[in-house]
């Protein structure tokens, strides 16, 4: 099984981050807009919407508050399995780490997946940085 771990570094609080990580149905408004375009949320999972035109079904299986981790799965895209997470953490230079992980398969996809999260987190980075 394939896995990936992309972090990011933003002068944004923590409390702040994770609130907008948190707000699962906004991620084209509060996250990551134009790289996620449409969310519709439903019962346990949001419908994403990506700027390539992709839609993928992502059943949600963990909103922890406490460690302040998302963790969801997908349905849809060209996966047969995929889990991932993200989380924040503080630093002790005032800054936030946004750590985003995925495992899945098959491991043929590395290269498309990694390259759509590395854009991913561009996007989130730039828009994180904007809330400081």
């Amino acid at each position: 099984m394939a896995s990936i771990r992309k972090e990011i570094e933003t002068r944004a609080r923590l409390d702040d981050v994770w609130a907008a990580i948190a707000d699962i149905g906004a991620l084209h408004t509060r996250l990551v807009p134009g790289f996620v375009v449409d969310v519709r949320l439903e019962p346990g999972a949001r419908v994403v919407t990506f700027g390539n035109g992709m839609v993928v079904r992502e059943p949600i299986v963990t909103l922890d508050g406490a460690s302040k981790r998302l963790v969801w799965t997908a349905e849809g895209g060209r996966t047969t399995h995929y889990n991932a997470s993200i989380q924040v953490f503080s630093r002790t230079d005032a800054t936030t780490a946004v750590v985003w992980i995925a495992d899945f398969l098959p491991d043929a996809l590395i290269g498309p997946i990694a390259a759509a999260m590395e854009a991913g987190m561009a996007v989130m980075k730039k828009t994180l940085d904007r809330l400081e």
